[in-house]
Parts: C-alpha cells; sequence; structure tokens
C-alpha cells in the first residue's frame, strides 16, 4: 500500500517528455544517416541504448536517492578509474583518448563522471550546510571536482571541464556562496581562460581563432561545418524541406550531422517550429527538473534534481549556440536528440535520480 502510494508522485510526464525525446532523436538519426554505411548501425545503437537508459531510470527511480548519496565515495572511486584507465591505455579517436571501446560500443565515462559530480557536490553541501561559507568550504568542494575533472583535462576534453565547472558553479551558487567570492572567481576564471590559450592543443586555439576572426574567403578545414550549419538551418524556412528530404543532409555536406549538428538537421527538415519545438521540449524537461528541486525534502535532494536540469540546460544552450555559430565549436551534443550512448545512459541516469527525488517528496501533489 505505502509502496502504490509512493509511486501516485511519480512525474510521468517528465518520463514522457524524454521518451519522446529519445525517439524524435533516433528518427533524426535514422535521417542523418543518409545512406553512409559508416554510420548506418548509429540508429539500431541509439535505440538500445534507449531502451537501457529507460531501464536505468526504473531501477533508480525505485531506489532512495539517499542510497546513491551513502555510496559516493564508491562512485567517485569507481569513476575515477575509469577516467585514469583512459588516460592510461585508451586508444585517442578524433584527436583524443575519450572512449573505452567494448564490443564494438564506444564508452566514455566523462559523461558519468558529470553525474557523479552532481552527486558529490549535493552529499558535501548537505553535509556542511551548517558551516561557514569561507574560503575552506569554496576550495573543500572544488578539490572533489577536480579530482575528477584533471582526468578529463588531460584527455584532453577541455569542453567537458567547462561543462563540471559551470555545474560546480551553479551549485555553490544556489547553496550560498557570498557575493565577494562569486566576483573574485569570475575575475579567477577570465584570467585563467587568457593565461591558458597559449597551452590549448592547436585544433582548440582554431576552433576559437576562427570564430574570433572568421575569414569569409576560407570554406574548408574547421570552418566548412560551422558553415554547412548555417547553410542547413538558413534553407529550413518556416516549415522546413519535410523529413529525409534536406540537402545538406540527404547530400552528406553537413558532416557530423547524427551527433553535434543534428540541431541543424532538424532545423533544415522540419524548419523553425520543428526547432522551435526541440527548444520548447528540453525547457520542459528542465522546468520538470527544477520542479523536482522545489518539492525535495531535503538540500541533497533539491541539489541533485538541480544539478541535473543545470548540466541538461548548458549542454543544450551549448550545442544549440555552436549550431547557430555564436560561439566557437565545443563538441558537446543535443541532450537527449544527438546519438552517443554514454551520454544518452548518462542523462537518462540522472533523470532516474531526479524520479527518485520527486517520488520522494515532501507532499503529495495533484
Amino acid at each position: 500500500m505505502i509502496r502504490s502510494v509512493l509511486w501516485r508522485h511519480f512525474d510521468f510526464w517528465l518520463l514522457g517528455a524524454i521518451v519522446f525525446a529519445v525517439a524524435f532523436g533516433v528518427a533524426m538519426i535514422r535521417s542523418a544517416v543518409a545512406g553512409n554505411e559508416e554510420i548506418a548501425q548509429s540508429v539500431t545503437r541509439q535505440i538500445q541504448f534507449g531502451i537501457l537508459g529507460l531501464i536505468v531510470i526504473a531501477i533508480v527511480t525505485a531506489l532512495d536517492y539517499r542510497l546513491w548519496l551513502n555510496i559516493h565515495l564508491v562512485m567517485y572511486g569507481v569513476t575515477m578509474v575509469l577516467l585514469i584507465g583512459i588516460y592510461i591505455s585508451a586508444q585517442p579517436q578524433f584527436g583524443a583518448a575519450r572512449w573505452f571501446q567494448v564490443a564494438g560500443f564506444f564508452i566514455q565515462p566523462t559523461e558519468l563522471a558529470k553525474v557523479v559530480e552532481i552527486l558529490i557536490l549535493a552529499w558535501y553541501f548537505e553535509k556542511t550546510k551548517d558551516q561557514p561559507r569561507d574560503l575552506r568550504w569554496i576550495l573543500g568542494s572544488l578539490a572533489w571536482v577536480w579530482g575528477l575533472a584533471i582526468w578529463i583535462f588531460l584527455q584532453p576534453n577541455l569542453s567537458n571541464v567547462i561543462v563540471m565547472m559551470v555545474i560546480w558553479a551553479a551549485m555553490i551558487w544556489i547553496s550560498g556562496i557570498p557575493v565577494r567570492y562569486l566576483a573574485w572567481g569570475g575575475i579567477i576564471a577570465l584570467l585563467g581562460v587568457v593565461a591558458a590559450f597559449p597551452f590549448l592543443r592547436d585544433y582548440q586555439r582554431d576552433r576559437i581563432l576562427i570564430f574570433l576572426f572568421p575569414d569569409p574567403n576560407v570554406t574548408y578545414g574547421a570552418t566548412y561545418n560551422v558553415l554547412q550549419a548555417l547553410i542547413a538551418i538558413g534553407s529550413g524556412g518556416l516549415l522546413g524541406a519535410g523529413y529525409g528530404h534536406g540537402t545538406q543532409v540527404q547530400l552528406r555536406f553537413l558532416k557530423v550531422r547524427h551527433t553535434d549538428f543534428i540541431f541543424s538537421a532538424v532545423a533544415e527538415e522540419f524548419g523553425l517550429l520543428g526547432a522551435l519545438l526541440v527548444i520548447a521540449l528540453l525547457v520542459f524537461i528542465i522546468l520538470r527538473c527544477l520542479r523536482a528541486a522545489r518539492l525535495a525534502r531535503d538540500i541533497s535532494g533539491a541539489l541533485i534534481a538541480y544539478g541535473v536540469a543545470v548540466l541538461i540546460f548548458f549542454q543544450g544552450a551549448v550545442n544549440i549556440a555552436v549550431n547557430l555559430r555564436l560561439i566557437p565549436v565545443s563538441g558537446l551534443p543535443l541532450p537527449f536528440i544527438s546519438y552517443g550512448g554514454s551520454g544518452l545512459v548518462s542523462l537518462m541516469l540522472g533523470i532516474g535520480l531526479v524520479e527518485s527525488v520527486v517520488l520522494r517528496h515532501k507532499s503529495l501533489e495533484f
């Protein structure tokens, strides 16, 4: 009886939005394949990972989220071992060692690390809720984050390090960091970016320089895909060319169209309205996560749901901004839509944690 009442709290709206987003992503990946045999298996694999993700949601939801907080050290240790293992032994793919290859599948522990970071910070800020908001408190939280982030930085994978730092900044802000520390942190971060620029890899510097100083006469190399993405978005118009009829996608002018630039493929085939619907879907998912944070029975539960919302928002915003050429190319996927098994399952793990929080919230909401 108690268990049946408990499941009445389950957020079916959130689950429905996730299922719809994943199904739409599979459909777009199918269109983006465009007869390319090298990525033909992407559709089947995304379906498999989507089903696995739903199983993960069911299992994680059924377990009290406080159980995951209690084993935070185990999850942290396992994730660190995986990241160190990649740094030591993984073979580089696309210029960086970021994946393990198991039975033909590429597994990226970095995606899991972002969810583990949210759990660790939720535990830390709950544990230190009565401590002074001083420099020791700030550095303590930052040390936990960089215990994982350093191995991601060394892959190198700067974009996901930035994601982790944004999650940390958002969670420490909501936990009550004094404004003076926030201001100093912004200044230090800006100086750090400037100081780190000479030490970036060549392709990372090229992305930034091409964005800041575009050459209209260059239509190849690092600028090619950005230009093709803009052409795809512009050619979509209001209603789009129709599913499977976008020339930039179907003639394969648009590269990595099933991953980083899938938003451009959506805009070309479904137009402005389709692109706005995708954005609205992601906004709805984020709002349901924030609703769970508002209803949470304790600080750690609220921070888990809030952290997942920040993760989805930032990755989605960055991906769309890259497609619109508002920021340099980053390599971050569009949540739940882009192809990528590790990213999809990790995000659905985060959704399972959010469902676990809302399932055990303080009062029943009809």
